[in-house]
């Protein structure tokens, strides 16, 4: 052993630090191996416990009872049904009572067997989870449950409605379409500026000082918090320009600003990425500048554009801070038809639901996030997807 040191010693091209970097090297190996699995772990828990509390939101408790429809239980929808079940069925459903007479006329002075829509308290003890049933009330639910009387069906109800104050009846419609409108003005201002900047930027615009200002600060938009872009919309597009407040239109006008610099910066490095031996090309065959950026460039860089465009739409599609300061957290129980009406969007309702007391919510919020992560990876998978099919490579 000591007969191999001294021939290492004297070996010229021997480096005495050459077993402490190869230990420092398997440390390091080490640590970003420990730190993947614990990044993967922490994320498999999340989805997990996420899809655990989510999954039972799907179904929604349904009794079968008769129900009365004449004008005494027009005018007390609570009379509808015998009144042992008056605990069990939901208040929602029988105040919706006078609606369903008039799409249908025909239930009028009749008695139907019906399957109706369960009080959520019904359908946490259905889903064994904490509840807070009254004695009698559980006594008839279990009578229910032995007669095949209450039964767990698809909820569609979590689709087709709007949020409510009443637990089972409150849905993630109208923040879908919030989202939707919200997203659609975010991208028509967005995507067009952003793009048509990034070709100045790369193509026409000189490089002097004016320009180097404009790209720092672009890339300085792209890294403050989101919530400043919320108090920018609030000051400039409310109150400055007096637009309605909690609407789409604002929404997606104040995420446009958010989204803008990502567009800018994706859309340079896409246009960057074509070879300059295009551009040559082009020039010698006699076009001019706009020509060669119109019919060459662009339609190369399109693929990486359309990504980074995309990519920018799923991220302003998760945010909640600049929305809520512009008021796109409020109650609202009907889905918006235009982009200048109240309106709320998926995140925004999401965290309304987290603050509520009841229990339901709860698995409503998870089912919502379950929704809601479907459609970012979903919009990813996308960019993904185009970015792969349409890539050159040169």
């Amino acid at each position: 052993m000591r007969k191999r040191k001294k021939e290492k010693k004297h070996n010229p091209f021997y480096d005495p630090t050459l077993t402490k970097r190869h230990a420092s090297s398997r440390r390091f190996k080490r640590f970003t191996l420990t730190s993947l699995i614990f990044s993967i772990a922490f994320l498999a828990f999340f989805l997990v416990d996420i899809t655990l509390k989510g999954l039972p939101a799907f179904k929604v408790a349904y009794v079968q009872t008769e129900v009365v429809y004449n004008e005494q239980t027009i005018r007390d929808s609570r009379k509808a049904v015998p009144r042992e079940y008056k605990g069990i069925v939901s208040r929602a459903w029988l105040r919706d009572i006078p609606n369903l007479v008039r799409e249908n006329p025909a239930l009028m002075n009749t008695t139907q067997t019906q399957w109706v829509l369960a009080d959520d308290q019904v359908d946490q003890y259905m889903k064994e989870h904490h509840y807070k049933l009254k004695r009698k009330d559980r006594h008839l639910v279990d009578e229910l449950i032995a007669q095949n009387k209450i039964e767990m069906k698809f909820n569609t109800i979590f689709f087709t409605n709007g949020d409510s104050k009443i637990p089972e009846y409150a849905g993630i419609y109208s923040a879908i379409i919030g989202s939707i409108l919200t997203l659609i003005v975010t991208m028509l201002v967005a995507f067009p500026i952003g793009v048509m900047t990034a070709i100045y930027l790369e193509e026409f615009a000189d490089d002097n000082k004016f320009t180097r200002f404009i790209e720092v600060n672009i890339n300085n938009l792209a890294a403050i918090p989101s919530i400043l872009f919320g108090l920018l919309g609030l000051s400039i597009f409310i109150n400055l320009f007096g637009l309605p407040r909690s609407s789409p239109l604002v929404g997606g006008l104040t995420l446009a600003l958010m989204t803008l610099p990502i567009i800018i910066v994706s859309s340079r490095a896409a246009l960057r990425a074509v070879p300059d031996t295009i551009r040559q090309a082009a020039y010698g065959l006699g076009l001019n500048k706009i020509e060669v950026t119109k019919d060459h460039v662009l339609p190369l860089a399109f693929p990486g554009v359309l990504t980074g465009s995309i990519i920018g739409l799923a991220q302003a599609m998760g945010e909640t801070a600049p929305l809520i300061i512009i008021g796109m957290i409020a109650f609202i129980p009907d889905a918006p038809s235009m982009v200048t009406d109240a309106a709320t969007v998926m995140p925004a309702q999401l965290f309304t639901w987290a603050g509520m007391p009841e229990r339901m919510y709860i698995e409503k919020t998870a089912a919502g996030i379950m929704v809601l992560l479907s459609v970012l990876i979903s919009l990813n998978a996308i960019a993904i997807y185009l970015r792969k099919k349409f890539e050159v490579k040169w």
